[in-house]
């Protein structure tokens, strides 16, 4: 299982990476692999708002449909439009090209609640 130590995860399994004021988040490896191949990503618009816990969007495998469920709160500003075509993205790279959104986050501080890549990976484990 990859995982980026200098991300943080949250227990519904996506991905944060800070990068300034403003954090990317995706999917982790680890759920791309438990959900099969992707063959469909719902992402939100430009401009929507998130709530930490709450769904922003989902992704369509084979075997599945999966809500995605936003780490932290904030205004997205980004979306990767590659996913439209490319969905296999997620698969292929879930940490590189198949990040979901770019969110300015309202209280930055809600990443340090975020757990670590050795809690996330024990966390994985115990399941």
């Amino acid at each position: 299982m990859n995982l980026p130590k200098e991300l943080r995860y949250s227990e519904e399994h996506e991905w944060v990476k800070v990068e300034g004021d403003k954090v990317r988040i995706g999917i982790t490896d680890f759920a791309q692999s438990e959900l099969g191949d992707i063959v469909f990503v719902e992402v939100p618009e430009v401009g929507d708002e998130i709530q930490a816990d709450e769904p922003f969007g989902s992704v369509e495998s084979v075997k599945t449909v999966s809500e995605l469920y936003a780490p932290i709160s904030g205004k997205i500003v980004e979306v990767n439009e590659d996913l439209d075509d490319s969905p296999e993205f997620v698969n292929e790279s879930p940490y590189e090209k198949a990040w979901i959104i770019v969110v300015e986050p309202s209280d930055m501080s809600q990443v340090e609640e975020l757990m670590t890549a050795e809690q996330y990976q024990t966390m994985v484990e115990e399941d």
